[in-house]
């Protein structure tokens, strides 16, 4: 069975996380998998009707389409499946018009209603989609990532310990939002240094800031070669929709992680086991405090993450649930041309 996934950019990172990541397990189990990014004038959508005809079904991410592109991409025996890992029917924290946009609530709405099967990043987001569709259309499957890609952090010395943060310049915003807490901490803790893997960099006068520009051959060594990771969000709509990706890297390499327990987050990092859930300066001082002083504590709660991620957020358990939606929906197709 061929199936397109139109995307923002095959090397957009929800493209390599939430489908790229899938297509070589999914070949070998007859699925294949070949990727375009979305037309970007009006009569690319006609040629793509043209080309259409070779595939049985059609992933489209995160993208808010019109009515009429919905319909275009169905057929008689083509399904649709939307994939989306953000609250897309909202604008992001940092929007100066506010979170709350009417317009693409109803477009996130239509999307919904006349998508075959909607699978959603993280239960928030399955809930919210649960409003527009009936429930036996609404997946969960979460971002993943191979742990094989990632060597363990030694965790060898408690003299010079690399907070690491990792993201874009977009999400880089959050962080910005706690530079006098993490300066403080700098000031509480001389021998803290901070990593980023990022294209845009900030400093701080008291916590010594390290700029490492994002590239994809070398950020799973970057992470490796630190000792703590570290994430705060924002707690409001936009952020509760987020899938936690750099909790989940910073796990998959064996790094315990210090962050606000805000939506995923308090999910994927159990207090004590994973890392530390920290809200206010005191809870982030005792946690960077207790992980910065004990190498073999930061071994211990990092190790714990890299086997959670083994079990519940690695590539071959994502690969296990959409072949099981495909399935479905291969059998729905079926009975639909009995």
């Amino acid at each position: 069975m061929r199936i397109l996934a139109l995307v923002e950019s095959i090397e957009h990172v929800c493209c390599r996380y939430r489908l790229k990541a899938f297509a070589d397990p999914l070949a070998q189990a007859g699925y294949a998998l070949e990727f375009s990014s979305f037309p970007e004038q009006p009569w690319g959508w006609f040629r793509l009707q043209r080309r259409l005809r070779d595939f049985q079904g059609v992933i489209v991410q995160r993208k808010l389409l019109h009515r009429w592109q919905c319909r275009q991409l169905q057929g008689k025996n083509r399904f649709l499946i939307f994939d989306f890992d953000d609250a897309v029917y909202a604008r992001d924290s940092y929007s100066p018009k506010g979170i709350r946009s009417r317009r693409r609530q109803r477009r996130f709405e239509t999307m919904i209603r006349l998508a075959d099967a909607v699978v959603a990043g993280n239960e928030f987001l399955a809930l919210h989609a649960l409003q527009s569709s009936p429930y036996d259309h609404v997946f969960v499957i979460p971002t993943c990532v191979d742990p094989r890609r990632y060597s363990l952090a030694q965790h060898r010395s408690a003299d010079n310990v690399h907070l690491v943060w990792i993201g874009s310049s977009s999400t880089l915003q959050g962080l910005e939002r706690i530079k006098p807490m993490l300066d403080d901490l700098g000031r509480c803790f001389p021998n803290l240094r901070l990593k980023l893997i990022c294209d845009r960099f900030f400093s701080l006068p008291n916590l010594q800031t390290v700029p490492h520009r994002w590239n994809d051959a070398e950020e799973t060594t970057l992470l490796a070669d630190s000792d703590i990771g570290i994430s705060w969000i924002p707690d409001d709509e936009w952020s509760r929709g987020k899938c936690g990706l750099k909790i989940l890297q910073y796990m998959a390499a064996g790094l315990p992680v210090v962050t606000n327990p805000v939506g995923v987050h308090g999910q994927l990092v159990q207090d004590g086991v994973h890392g530390y859930l920290a809200n206010s300066f005191r809870d982030w001082k005792e946690a960077l405090g207790r992980l910065a002083s004990d190498p073999a504590l930061r071994r211990r709660l990092g190790w714990n993450g890299r086997k959670r991620v083994e079990r519940q957020y690695s590539v071959a358990v994502g690969s296990h649930s959409w072949l099981m939606l495909l399935e479905w929906l291969a059998r729905k197709k079926l009975r639909r041309s009995a």
